[in-house]
């Protein structure tokens, strides 16, 4: 809860090169800090991820818990090292233990095209990219996670899909086109499924179908996921709002990505009813770690996403401006030429961070 005129921030720097593009994060929000009247920060610093698992044998300790169930929002870091794992072989990730901790449904994984930098996609840079996708985080394929069945001769994991987590997840979703086109957006939205093969995905469409017909001022329509693919390489301009079960969407998000400079460009959100949790989509890349070459974009545009939900929720209009802000020093740093490592470039993670802060600064 906002006390004292000051957001409490939770800071989960992570692993590899989490804390790396973790720390020009924080120096952007503590610049428009100091120059947005009316703005003010608290940052509480926590471990989490697979560095203190090693450390501790636990990868979120009870006391990261309690600091992220007490701050206004929740700041991580990529987590996760590919050589350490929990003793059923899976990977450290405190980013889906904070999923179920705190019944963070909806998964927001924006993609945007930023001018300067390139896509795949030919006609990209002259119709643009601006999309985001969102995952049901609750259930699903997730809803399976630790409860798989695996036998000498095969496995089974188990798709969950309720009426209440669509609906709910359905209204997150038809409520951010309608915001998104307030400010200029389609005011289109995508029921992204498998309804022709699997009846979990007919009732998950059915029920897209009762939502939407609340919100008669959006285009709804309907697409199954191969097609959704295909289109999403063809014409991803044609797309505003997607959203779908969470393995669906964690595969379309990595595609989204890849459009517009991949996962270095990619900031996303984990959000609940009373907590979210703010990230870039990269990992961890312990290959590059230490060595100042990874891109912070996706981590300062995460930051950007914090503010906003942050306005929307506490009604704070001061970070919602300091959220325009460092969307549009972004844009204008690679539009100045910045070139991270992955797009071919040079800059490496304090070139990048310089570029925004002195595009943020000259404003």
């Amino acid at each position: 809860m906002l006390a004292n005129d000051s957001f409490h921030i939770a800071v989960l720097a992570g692993d590899g090169i989490g804390p790396e593009v973790m720390a020009p994060a924080l120096e952007v929000l503590r610049v428009v800090e100091t120059t947005t009247p009316g703005l003010k920060f608290r940052f509480s610093k926590a471990p989490a991820g697979a560095g203190h698992y090693l450390a501790a044998g636990t990868a979120l300790p009870q006391e990261t818990l309690k600091l992220c169930a007490e701050a206004d929002a929740i700041l991580l870091g990529a987590c996760g090292l590919p050589h350490v794992r929990y003793s059923d072989g899976t990977e450290i990730a405190p980013q889906v233990e904070l999923r179920f901790t705190f019944d963070l449904y909806a998964g927001l994984r924006p993609a945007r095209l930023l001018p300067g930098v390139p896509s795949p996609i030919v006609g990209a840079d002259t119709f643009g990219i601006d999309l985001v996708v969102i995952r049901e985080s609750t259930e699903g394929l997730f809803a399976s996670m630790g409860k798989g069945v695996v036998a000498p001769e095969e496995a089974r994991e188990t798709l969950v899909i309720t009426r209440k987590a669509s609906r709910r997840i359905f209204e997150f979703a038809l409520r951010l086109a309608e915001r998104r086109l307030q400010r200029g957006g389609k005011g289109l939205i995508h029921c992204v499924d498998k309804a022709n093969i699997f009846r979990a995905f007919a009732f998950f469409r059915e029920t897209f179908d009762e939502c939407a017909a609340r919100h008669p001022n959006l285009r709804a329509e309907r697409i199954y996921v191969d097609a959704c693919a295909a289109a999403l390489v063809q014409r991803p301009w044609n797309f505003d709002v997607l959203v779908t079960e969470n393995m669906f969407g964690d595969i379309l998000s990595d595609l989204a990505a890849g459009l517009v400079g991949g996962m270095g460009m990619a900031p996303s959100a984990d959000i609940g009813d009373a907590h979210a949790v703010f990230q870039p989509c990269h990992g961890t890349a312990p290959d590059i770690m230490g060595k100042g070459l990874a891109n912070p974009a996706a981590m300062i545009l995460s930051a950007a996403m914090m503010l906003d939900w942050l306005a929307d929720k506490f009604n704070h209009a001061p970070a919602e401006e300091a959220a325009r802000r460092i969307e549009a020093a972004v844009d204008r740093a690679f539009a100045g030429g910045v070139k991270p490592r992955e797009f071919g470039g040079a800059d490496g993670t304090r070139a990048v961070a310089k570029a925004v802060l002195a595009a943020l600064q000259s404003a």
